[in-house]
């Protein structure tokens, strides 16, 4: 296959899913990992998250041509996101084994105790109405979406908070000294640009932050409404969720879905879809602890493809 046509492959996007498959059954516990946000409650049986996870955003300032910048930018985060996503396809399987018991032993209690926490959820552990609120909020985001706003917020990688903090979504944190501080910060406001170890990091406090937040509600409402629909989740769709990410508010929305449509962001919706395959736990596992990354990419060829060549 030509670099052409992998490029002409890249740049046409895909997504959509119905979990499906073996039951997954790992023991709960609860760990605290660095930088996936306040107190990110996962499994003792996740993969470990590969080397590369932990790597830093390369430089994207040095490319002086545009597509060959954008084709950078998208293959460095879509594994990224591919890799997030996947490990919450691994929870959401250890939810359902959960809600298919009669009884749940402590452990299991206190991993459900600890994910409503993390995720807001107010609602007693084990209880109907928390299965309910987690199937909603334990949940993917489209690539499209992710890289879509990543490539809006952060400048294409080029940012001061991209290449000082890997903050690519322009997340913030309140606590003294957790991030960076804002030039432009009003005189009496106390919030910081939230610092993560990795763009990795970042890519999971954002997810965290549109499956829990108030403001986000309408995404969680849209993506529920496709998923009982069996539909494809699609990132433009959810984009009309992002009302309160921007000041700018509809304007906002209207060029998020503008890169994407621009972009043929798309594809890389439906690409994750077919990486998915046969939706078992099993694949699931291979795709969070994939090495290299680039496995991950369209076609698994280890090049950087772009959509704009024809």
């Amino acid at each position: 296959m030509t670099a052409v046509n992998r490029a002409l492959m890249l740049l046409m996007p895909l997504f959509a899913f119905a979990v499906a498959g073996a039951i997954y059954t790992p023991t709960a516990s609860q760990n605290a990992l660095p930088g996936e946000g306040e107190g990110e409650v996962t499994l003792s049986s996740l993969p470990p998250l590969p080397n590369w996870a932990n790597e830093g955003l390369p430089d994207f300032s040095s490319y002086q041509d545009t597509t060959e910048k954008k084709v950078a930018f998208f293959s460095f985060l879509y594994p990224r996101i591919v890799l997030a996503n996947s490990r919450i396809l691994l929870e959401r399987e250890y939810l359902a084994t959960l809600e298919g018991k009669e009884a749940l032993t402590k452990d299991e209690l206190a991993w459900l105790t600890s994910q409503g926490d993390r995720l807001r959820i107010k609602a007693e552990a084990g209880t109907d109405q928390q299965f309910a609120l987690l199937r909603k909020r334990l949940d993917v985001i489209p690539p499209s979406l992710i890289l879509a706003q990543a490539a809006n917020e952060s400048a294409w990688g080029t940012s001061r908070f991209a290449t000082e903090g890997n903050n690519l979504f322009g997340q913030w944190c309140f606590s003294r000294g957790c991030g960076l501080v804002p030039q432009s910060r009003i005189e009496g406001a106390n919030h910081e640009v939230a610092k993560f170890p990795s763009p990795y990091y970042s890519v999971r406090s954002y997810i965290q932050n549109l499956n829990r937040h108030p403001t986000y509600q309408t995404v969680r409402d849209i993506r529920l409404a496709d998923r009982k629909a069996q539909k494809p989740l699609s990132g433009w769709e959810l984009a009309e969720g992002l009302l309160g990410y921007s000041e700018r508010g509809e304007e906002y929305i209207k060029e998020i879905r503008a890169m994407i449509r621009y972009n043929n962001l798309e594809f890389y919706d439906e690409e994750f879809r077919t990486l998915l395959g046969d939706r078992t736990p099993a694949q699931f596992e291979r795709l969070a602890s994939a090495i290299p990354d680039t496995t991950l990419l369209p076609g698994g060829s280890g090049g950087q493809v772009s959509p704009f060549e024809g």
